[in-house]
């Protein structure tokens, strides 16, 4: 499963995930970091059995943690193929098939909205 954890201010200068890791002996693969002296957020993959308990390390710790369980949308109508999602996807969600039409991989998204704000269709959208 993934998850983002969102890190505070005021706790982004300790080592909350490292000690969360070794707490709970969960794996966590991190796909994607943001760190600077004001925040932190982290997107990661976790085995389901292990959500919970890295979940409770974590939020004790002060770190705030979601589940990225909400895929982008696409509106097929409304879409035109034109690609500009590629070019801006992080985590390579969308692609062109053999034939040039649009290959969406759900499960690759971490919600990051980036794709959303590019479409010059408005085409794309996060189920709420």
């Amino acid at each position: 499963m993934k998850i983002r954890i969102d890190i505070s201010s005021d706790i982004v200068g300790k080592p909350i995930v490292a000690e969360s890791i070794v707490e709970t002996g969960a794996l966590l693969n991190i796909s994607q970091a943001h760190l600077d002296s004001t925040r932190g957020e982290l997107v990661a993959d976790i085995e389901n059995e292990k959500y919970t308990d890295i979940n409770k390390a974590l939020t004790k710790r002060g770190a705030k943690v979601t589940v990225l369980d909400t895929p982008i949308i696409r509106d097929e109508d409304e879409c035109i193929e034109c690609g500009a999602c590629i070019s801006v996807c992080p985590v390579d969600v969308f692609s062109f098939e053999a034939d040039w039409s649009l290959k969406v991989e759900q499960e690759k998204c971490i919600q990051c909205g980036t794709c959303i704000q590019m479409c010059p269709h408005n085409a794309l959208s996060l189920e709420r």
